[in-house]
């Protein structure tokens, strides 16, 4: 029993380590409408600084997302928080938009290093038998990470000083006591591999996966873009729409999003693999019209609504769709598929977003968000009526 309690410390310490990283993040996302007024740049260009964060994520993934099972888990992870504390450094001594570009990629760097190895660590610090609960512990922190960044950022901009410095000198205080945590947490990985042993991860779709996963990344990847554009886009709309000019307000808006996000994951618990793809596919549709109305009608309300109905949606869907696929993946290629499935999701926070910014200049703010809503809700709306016809089936009980 009490060996059984320090196991579950250990993986609640190592949750709260995965939280502080990625709080930093999306430490940035209230704070771009004061780097626009200090700086003098466009809206397309908040949502390009935005989303070389994702594309870095993408390239840590591939290339070395698999160096944990080499070097073990706590080297990865220290150097991951060496990336989150370099990135809110760079936001420090922010001077120009090199800065905040080098800090994206940065802190894009320190999410792909954590976002396997901190799962896996997490999950193999639990006591046999708590994978599932363990599992929870990760997407909390997770999700509760991400939505915890812009809460903190809003509320220290708008209620203490230093809008622009505090937040980073509060998050470069959390990393050295999680690289202090860290250190008194165990190696889980026992056969310990050079780091010249790591090579990039081949992206694998086998015949077998291929009908599930389409549905699955379609969902995936619009939950991913609904949680970019509320990132990057939000605080501007907020600003210029709605007149609300309160970080706080903005950064609560945005943590309201992710909190829902890790409710919806925890939903799929209760409604079973087989239901939460489209169900989350009815909440990111039922998220888009929200939002949609929410731009054409300028209410605050709607766009809080938008943010916990669409959070709830991306958190079934994005669940659903790891385990979906994970269950119908051979175990050899397990990794490389779900690899895949974060490639597309990732790429759903880049693109699409640069797409809104791109469309801002003729369209403005309104116009451009309503382009990318009709877009995103045909997509998912396709991926839904997919999976009504073909339902993903159910995956094997946990051993």
């Amino acid at each position: 029993m009490d060996g059984d309690r320090r196991q579950w410390r250990q993986c609640l310490l190592a949750g709260a380590v995965f939280a502080v990283c990625m709080a930093g993040t999306t430490l940035p996302t209230p704070l771009y409408g004061l780097y626009q007024e200090k700086f003098g740049f466009s809206e397309l260009t908040v949502t390009v600084v935005y989303a070389v964060y994702a594309f870095a994520v993408i390239g840590v993934l591939v290339l070395a997302g698999n160096a944990s099972d080499a070097v073990g888990r706590r080297p990865v992870l220290w150097t991951g928080l060496a990336c989150a504390a370099g990135s809110a450094v760079c936001f420090l001594c922010a001077s120009g938009l090199g800065w905040l570009y080098a800090g994206r990629v940065l802190s894009g760097f320190s999410a792909g290093l954590f976002t396997g190895a901190a799962t896996v660590f997490v999950m193999e610090l639990a006591p046999h038998g708590g994978t599932s609960r363990a599992t929870f512990v990760a997407t909390a922190a997770n999700m509760g990470g991400l939505g915890c960044g812009p809460l903190l950022a809003g509320l220290l901009a708008q209620y203490a000083p230093w809008p622009l410095y505090l937040p980073f000198w509060v998050h470069l205080a959390l990393v050295a006591g999680s690289a202090a945590v860290l250190a008194g947490l165990p190696e889980t990985v026992r056969e310990r591999r050079p780091l010249s042993t790591v090579r990039p991860q081949r992206l694998r779709l086998p015949a077998q996966v291929r009908a599930v996963f389409g549905p699955a990344a379609i969902a995936s990847f619009v939950g991913f873009a609904l949680f970019g554009v509320f990132t990057s886009v939000s605080p501007a709309f907020l600003a210029e729409s709605l007149g609300v000019h309160d970080p706080a307000v903005s950064g609560l808006v945005v943590a309201l999003a992710f909190f829902a996000s890790t409710a919806g994951q925890l939903a799929v618990g209760r409604v079973g693999v087989r239901r939460s793809l489209p169900l989350g596919c009815a909440g990111l549709l039922a998220g888009l019209a929200l939002l949609a109305g929410a731009l054409r009608w300028d209410l605050l309300a709607l766009v809080v609504l938008s943010a916990l109905v669409g959070g709830v949606g991306q958190g079934m869907a994005f669940r659903g769709a790891l385990s979906a696929v994970a269950g119908v993946s051979p175990p050899h290629q397990r990794a490389a598929v779900i690899s895949t499935l974060f490639v597309v999701a990732y790429t759903g926070i880049s693109l699409p977003v640069i797409g809104v910014g791109v469309l801002t200049g003729p369209l403005g703010l309104e116009g451009a968000g309503l382009v990318f809503i009709a877009c995103m809700a045909v997509l998912v709306s396709a991926a839904a009526l997919y999976l009504l016809r073909r339902p993903v089936p159910t995956p094997a009980p946990e051993p």
